[in-house]
């Protein structure tokens, strides 16, 4: 891989960084922190409606969409800010969030060479609501519906987030006598049924489901054939947005440790008086340190453009995403036996930090991916 050694970093967005986080913050605190038990418990219970209407309110749907869209028109670093944010109290409205921007990050990189202003009259028109998409899976995960040529799209699309509460949903297809796939744009209104909600293991309130399509009206997004190199182009910078929620729930387990074990008494003394666990503890915090650090480094190449921050991206995705796992797996054991029951937090955030890991892909599979993309980079 080629070494980084461009023009020095700097970060002109610190301003807007904060505004956004802080929007973020205000939003998590109103509208998360006194409902995590019960938001976690859809499908069977009720969906909080109300917090991802107000999330596309004060614009975090349209984050990464052109102005002349409506949009902010900022790269996918800023969202990271957002995403950090939310998941520090509740990664599922992260998720939402994540899964809507993933859909415009396809458009955006299939703009790059083609006319997608119809696709853009489209969803410039749906306001607050966010897109579906599988963001979940990776193109060699899905077994892809087919479309004919008048963009009719006929089969299966497996666990499309967002897809039972969206009004539109990118979703990919193949076509015969075409090499590759290709993406397409659909309403989510006719000619398809929608299942039951999925029960998932972790981001429980950001909900998927299976869609049969019969014939449903699709929209081609970009050329034909272009879906896995949009794809890819996608990833590199959602990457950032994965890292940034493994960040926040990382940092949402260190808080609520260190104030549970402040407040507990174990043989006459509070718990994190005893050696073992202000060593768990520090280990939590060092873990969030370092991960914090690789996000930063990864956002501020992304906005300077340095050749190779796609390689940091998404090496932050995945060794934040595994920190995030262990150090999730930390805070159950600091909880105790409370730790393993739905009414704390921790155990929520440990099922989470599994679940985000999967996003576009498995981790295994995007380890297999980096570490062909370097050998060829090498070359």
């Amino acid at each position: 891989m080629n070494a980084i050694t461009s023009r020095p970093l700097n970060d002109t967005l610190c301003d807007e960084r904060q505004a956004f986080a802080e929007l973020a913050r205000d939003l998590a605190a109103k509208k998360l922190v006194e409902n995590i038990e019960e938001n976690d418990r859809y499908p069977f219970g009720g969906l909080f409606t109300e917090a991802i209407d107000d999330a596309g309110t004060v614009g975090f749907y349209g984050v990464n969409l052109g102005a002349e869209h409506g949009g902010v028109d900022m790269n996918t670093g800023m969202i990271a800010v957002i995403l950090e944010q939310l998941s520090r109290v509740d990664a599922s409205l992260a998720a939402v969030v994540f899964t809507n921007a993933a859909a415009l990050e396809i458009i955006k990189q299939a703009s790059a060479d083609a006319d997608c202003s119809a696709v853009y009259g489209k969803i410039s028109s749906l306001g607050v609501v966010p897109i579906a998409f599988q963001s979940f899976s990776g193109p060699d995960e899905l077994e892809m519906p087919s479309v004919d040529n008048t963009g009719r799209v006929t089969g299966n699309a497996c666990y499309v987030a967002l897809g039972n509460i969206a009004d539109y949903a990118i979703i990919p297809a193949k076509k015969n006598g075409v090499e590759g796939f290709s993406w397409y744009l659909l309403g989510l209104k006719e000619n398809i049924s929608t299942s039951k909600p999925i029960v998932s293991l972790g981001l429980h309130a950001c909900p998927g489901v299976d869609i049969e399509l019969s014939g449903a009206q699709g929209l081609l997004i970009g050329r034909e054939g272009g879906g896995r190199e949009y794809f890819n182009g996608m990833q590199d910078g959602m990457s950032l947005c994965a890292a940034a929620m493994s960040l926040g729930i990382m940092k949402g387990s260190y808080k609520s440790a260190l104030e549970y074990t402040a407040d507990r008494y174990q043989g006459g003394r509070q718990i994190i008086d005893w050696t073992q666990v202000r060593m768990m503890l520090a280990n939590m915090a060092i873990e969030a340190k370092t991960g914090e650090a690789l996000l930063a480094r990864a956002c501020q190449e992304r906005d300077n453009e340095l050749q190779g921050w796609e390689f940091t991206a998404r090496a932050a995705a995945i060794h934040i995403g595994e920190l995030a796992t262990r150090s999730a797996s930390d805070g159950v054991q600091l909880f105790g036996g409370n730790g393993y029951m739905k009414d704390y937090p921790q155990e929520k955030r440990m099922r989470d930090a599994r679940q985000t890991q999967g996003l576009l892909g498995m981790a295994a599979y995007k380890k297999i991916q980096y570490i062909a993309a370097s050998l060829e980079e090498d070359r």
